[in-house]
């Protein structure tokens, strides 16, 4: 970096921290229209990309609300479904990801160190790419921008950890068969297939559980384990606090002992890898939050989740991490309120509860406006569609989001990524952001430029493949305009002071953009 990029990085820290650390605006007059367009954008989207703003005002902000929550209603653009079925590996079933990229022993601790290896290998060149490549496709150019807001919301709530085995072969189909087509649904049915996909059976050890003294409770199923049951009301359902007890951890931990992943069933092709096993299950009858579970079996499961998803303190927990993705960092407790009761009302209908979050006040208050502190993912994804850059790399992108501590996939323990502006907003990682949009304004970012093939072996070369067409400088005048109103006054007069060449990086790298 030569010195006056270097000169502009430190200066531009320096503003981001003093503006950052302000205190949040006094209450104003209620947004204009403009205004309204570039909140819903930043808020149900992950930003505007040129002319969506005017789009959006153009329709109206409550029409693009309720496109938003119905998302089939949304055509995807054909190059990008034509770009997703590409991704041979994307495609794949649970059962086809085992069959094909599995280590020779399931599972892999039972196979040898080189087995392991050589699986992971595999996994890391064919299927990783192309899961972070269909998620940051989507995130960048799908219109159902709500949905994909949603579905990295529930991710990190239903969390699984890449780095964990066999998760790695199975944490891509797990979001797009599970948590995208679930997200805008219904929470009972979220949580249900949450349950039974082997990703999560897998990386919480259920399938490894057996209740005591069952006929088949023995080697590597030997005892009880009781991780999935302590996150299932943890993190997934109830939260801390919320009045459960260790007793019914263990409980719930009887409850599903059983419920498993069909090694056999995959090898002979069954299309669903949750099996459960009555020989690994605990038969007796089980005290759960205070009601009696009759030992029953598999259905034993069902009556708990139905339990679980129609607890008050689930909807109360569920409301409040709502509030604070979309509103505030600490969370307002009559909005939270006003949503619990909707879930409760609805059935834990996850479209009717944005709705009520959507229509109320405190959701277009100008105190909550342009003051969520944006995550590395959300930074990135923003100055992506902002800039209009197209993702031809993945490579590049994942290595920014592991500077900047957020990588794909990659939180390894169960409660997954904050949003919080606490857990982000420190010196070193602004200075990464700012290094990261300097880079990417000159129009070279390595994101815009096509792997070449590496060459057979005793081949020719292989031909470099077409850059993109974007690779042309940002112009500063048209990132202005997809950003209006992002930029304060003062900022602008900044921006228009400065050289041209340096625009584009006072833009993407002041205090106005670090925040939606």
């Amino acid at each position: 970096m030569s010195t006056r990029p270097r000169l502009l990085s430190i200066a531009l820290l320096l503003t981001c921290v003093a503006a950052l650390d302000a205190n949040a605006q006094t209450e104003q007059a209620p947004l204009n229209d403009a205004e309204k367009a570039l909140h819903v954008l930043n808020r149900l989207a992950y930003g505007p990309r040129p002319g969506d703003v005017d789009a959006v005002r153009h329709i109206g902000v409550k029409r693009y609300i309720e496109q938003q929550l119905n998302p089939d209603s949304l055509p995807m653009p054909p190059e990008l479904t034509d770009k997703l079925s590409a991704l041979s590996t994307y495609q794949l079933t649970s059962t086809q990801l085992y069959q094909q990229y599995g280590p020779p022993s399931f599972p892999p601790n039972t196979a040898t160190p080189e087995e392991k290896n050589m699986a992971r290998q595999r996994a890391n060149k064919d299927i990783t790419p192309q899961v972070h490549a269909a998620r940051l496709w989507l995130a960048t150019e799908s219109p159902r921008q709500l949905q994909e807001v949603m579905t990295e919301f529930w991710f990190n709530h239903f969390n699984v950890f890449e780095g964990k085995e066999w998760v790695r072969y199975w944490d891509g189909e797990y979001e797009k068969d599970v948590l995208r087509p679930n997200a805008l649904g219904n929470f009972r049915q979220l949580l249900g297939a949450v349950a039974h996909h082997p990703a999560m059976l897998y990386y919480l050890d259920n399938w490894l559980s057996s209740g005591v003294n069952t006929p088949e409770a023995k080697g590597r199923f030997k005892g009880l384990n009781e991780n999935y049951g302590r996150e299932l009301l943890e993190l997934h359902t109830m939260g801390v606090d919320s009045g459960y007890t260790q007793a019914d951890v263990i409980s719930l931990a009887r409850i599903l002992s059983g419920w498993t992943i069909d090694e056999k069933g995959m090898k002979d092709g069954a299309q669903q890898p949750f099996i459960f096993n009555p020989r690994r299950h605990d038969a007796g009858d089980k005290l759960f939050l205070g009601q009696t579970i009759k030992g029953s079996g598999y259905q034993e499961g069902e009556q708990a989740l139905d339990i679980l998803a129609r607890h008050p303190a689930t909807a109360h927990f569920i409301a409040a991490k709502l509030v604070q993705y979309f509103v505030s960092d600490q969370p307002q407790p009559a909005l939270s309120e006003k949503l619990a009761r909707r879930f409760m009302s609805s059935n834990g209908d996850i479209k009717a509860v944005l709705h009520t979050l959507f229509d109320s006040p405190e959701f277009w208050a100008r105190s909550n406006y342009q003051t969520k502190f944006k995550t590395p993912y959300q930074y990135v994804v923003s100055s992506l569609r902002a800039t209009a850059t197209p993702v031809l790399n993945v490579k590049p992108i994942d290595g920014v989001l592991n500077q900047l501590g957020q990588p794909l996939y990659g939180w390894l323990t169960p409660e997954g990524y904050k949003f919080s502006e606490e857990a982000w907003l420190n010196p070193d990682a602004l200075l990464r952001r700012i290094n990261f949009v300097n880079g990417l304004s000159n129009g070279k970012s390595p994101i815009a430029r096509a792997e070449t093939p590496p060459p057979a072996p005793g081949s020719a070369p292989a031909t470099p493949l077409p850059n993109s067409a974007a690779t042309v400088a940002v112009d500063p005048q048209q990132l202005i305009q997809t950003l209006t109103p992002t930029l304060a006054p003062h900022s602008l007069s900044t921006v228009s002071a400065a050289p041209a060449n340096l625009q584009v990086g006072l833009i993407l790298g002041g205090p106005d953009f670090m925040k939606r």
